[in-house]
């Protein structure tokens, strides 16, 4: 900005966007001077550097207002967890598939966690069908994002909505 510049030759805009040429700092800082303007490295890597001409508050109040909007533009997406039993019943897999259906829906990730306890984990192939089973309820919006992997005494699949060509 202004003196900082150090550049021997750097291409100017104007206040009012025209090409005013490429020429040395001082030039230019002559000519922000005379307008009770700022002179702003906007490019510092083009050949030659881009400086403009403008008053610098606006200038910075411009891209904090850019900055907003580009984050309110923002998608978050979240991961929902939902816990599944190896002895579930059908009614309670069918709530909990409405339930993660609501969540891809909306925009975020389900982590399925179907957790073994004691002697459940003798039987790990039935906890393996029922999260195939559940996955294939969701089936139709949701494509498997991490396969089912066993963590410790929980069973772990990760369902991300799916994308649209």
């Amino acid at each position: 900005m202004n003196e900082q510049i150090r550049e021997k030759e750097i291409r100017v805009i104007g206040e009012d966007g025209s090409q005013l040429g490429i020429m040395s700092a001082a030039e230019a800082q002559k000519i922000a001077d005379e307008a009770e303007l700022d002179l702003i490295m906007i490019s510092p890597t083009a050949k030659p550097p881009v400086c403009r001409i403008v008053d610098y508050g606006k200038y910075r109040y411009e891209q904090m207002r850019k900055q907003k909007d580009a984050k309110k533009k923002q998608k978050t997406m979240e991961v929902k967890e939902i816990r599944l039993s190896p002895n579930i019943d059908d009614n309670d897999m069918n709530t909990k598939a409405n339930q993660a259906r609501k969540f891809i829906e909306k925009g975020d990730k389900v982590k399925v966690t179907l957790k073994f306890r004691g002697r459940e984990m003798a039987h790990l192939q039935t906890g393996r069908e029922i999260m195939d089973a559940f996955c294939e309820k969701l089936a139709d919006i949701a494509s498997v994002d991490k396969a089912a992997k066993m963590e410790g005494r929980n069973l772990i699949a990760t369902l991300a909505k799916k994308k649209e060509n």
